[in-house]
């Protein structure tokens, strides 16, 4: 049989000895939106698309980062790189580029299989984390959003090749030789 003196007198006590506990323990508050605490280095945040040291972009519209994606977040329309008929202005060193780029993150997980697809690592993803909005039109990232943004010494594309002639140097990761220009006043 129960006891009804234990009942009604220690039982709410002892109910309450969590908060009896704890009250007078220091409290651990965030200030989030104030201070932001860093990320792991190998955070996955919002994506970026990203650039070759010219300005040129890394995407080469393969769409293999769209059929990587479990949850169908990514678009992507590729789209023959030659418009003039010299070749002269790209927007890749490839034959194609992304004309169309999308990522809606109403869909996507985050979960980084798109950037394991990405054969160019055109594709990675950045610390940011933020990425709440009160329109659900402005989570769906276009291109312009994507991109990564110029550097000094970038330039805009569409543009000519300026690393290397060649476009399969551009993967390769080799560069035209510098040359150094002195001027004939000048001694060292």
């Amino acid at each position: 049989m129960s006891n009804p003196i234990k009942e009604t007198l220690w039982d709410p006590v002892a109910g309450f000895g969590v908060t009896f506990r704890t009250m007078f323990r220091k409290t651990v508050t965030e200030q989030y939106p104030f201070e932001k605490v860093p990320t792991a280095p190998r955070f996955h945040g919002r994506h970026q698309l990203n650039r070759w040291p010219d300005g040129l972009e890394k995407c080469i519209g393969c769409e293999l980062c769209a059929w990587a994606c479990p949850a169908d977040a990514i678009y992507v329309e590729g789209a023959s790189n030659v418009d003039v008929e010299d070749g002269s202005e790209r927007f890749s060193p490839g034959e194609r580029y992304g004309r169309v780029y999308q990522i809606n993150y109403l869909r996507c997980i985050l979960c980084g299989l798109c950037i394991e697809a990405c054969p160019t690592r055109a594709l990675t993803m950045t610390n940011e984390y933020e990425l709440a909005d009160n329109n659900r039109a402005d989570l769906i990232y276009e291109k312009s959003d994507l991109l990564a943004p110029l550097l000094p010494g970038m330039v805009e594309p569409p543009h000519a090749m300026m690393i290397s002639d060649d476009h399969q140097d551009y993967y390769r990761g080799k560069t035209l030789p510098i040359v150094e220009t002195t001027t004939s006043g000048e001694d060292a």
